[in-house]
């Protein structure tokens, strides 16, 4: 007998990224209005867009749940070295309760650990309780409440804080930062950013003492102080739709942040499977983690 609640779960290819889109953003968009919250992503489109762009990453793993020949989900995760971080986990709204998120993310963990990893990250937006529940369930553990920034760009310069471009010859001090931030480096990332001229450094006393990918969704940041945080925010010259995350434990960044006319646009929680070590400085998650 055929269990019907069991799907089908194969490695996802670049041809499903549109229907994997349409569903993410259905998904996303009909969890968020059932609590009067603006969707992650603002269009089909963009779903589609943003899935064909991580579909097209080496570093970029997809799996895709399947019931009656169709796709019903999918689940995705990237290699970012020690870390692998999670995202996005959707299911088709008409396939929901039927387990295939849970399948879904078991079968995300047991690729990750056949790869290794040293720790499972993601970012969940902490309204779905349901969610939420999943991840601890599988082992997650709640590390950081987040808040989700907007707003325009704030063009505030700080005393002693040079901000400026990052190039592949900061890489290694930049490394350096995330290691003494995190305990580990985020370099796949870091040269993504690079390359497409978003990354950007602060510099005290001519020494790097933090950087920033972009401020943006999948954007993260690292920094030796909050003021260093502050300097790479302020200096920003784009803030991309629907934000950024930042963690609302650091009363003095946030506050900051809300002075200068951001704005919350939801809240989020960054849960972690794995290695963990308490941050040492300040930083921003990206939405993988």
């Amino acid at each position: 007998m055929v269990d019907e609640h069991v799907a089908t779960l194969r490695p996802a290819a670049p041809a499903d990224a549109d229907e994997c889109g349409r569903i993410c953003y259905e998904a996303f968009h009909a969890i968020a209005a059932a609590h009067g919250f603006a969707p992650d992503f603002p269009s089909i489109e963009f779903a589609q867009l943003v899935l064909n762009m991580m579909l097209g990453r080496a570093n970029v793993t997809g799996v895709v749940a399947e019931r009656d020949g169709r796709i019903a989900g999918s689940g995705f995760f990237s290699d970012g070295g020690a870390i692998a971080g999670v995202g996005p986990i959707t299911v088709d709204p008409a396939a929901q309760d039927g387990s295939i998120g849970r399948q879904v993310m078991q079968r995300i963990l047991e690729l990750c650990a056949e790869r290794d990893f040293v720790g499972v990250r993601l970012v969940q937006a902490a309204y779905h309780c349901r969610s939420m529940a999943l991840y601890a369930k599988l082992g997650f553990v709640v590390r950081e409440p987040l808040v989700c920034l907007q707003g325009m760009p704030l063009g505030i310069t700080l005393p002693g804080f040079a901000v400026r471009p990052a190039t592949h010859a900061d890489l290694e001090a930049c490394n350096a930062v995330c290691f003494r931030v995190h305990g580990h480096v985020r370099q796949t990332e870091l040269l993504e950013a690079m390359a497409q001229g978003s990354a950007t450094l602060v510099a005290r006393q001519g020494r790097v003492t933090g950087y920033l990918t972009a401020l943006a969704f999948f954007g993260h940041g690292v920094g030796e102080t909050t003021l260093d945080m502050q300097a790479l925010i302020g200096a920003a010259s784009f803030i991309l739709d629907p934000g950024f995350f930042l963690p609302s434990r650091n009363a003095e960044l946030f506050q900051w942040c809300l002075a200068h006319g951001l704005r919350v646009t939801q809240p989020a929680t960054l849960m972690t499977l794995g290695l963990y070590a308490e941050p040492v400085g300040a930083y921003l998650p990206s939405v993988m983690y």
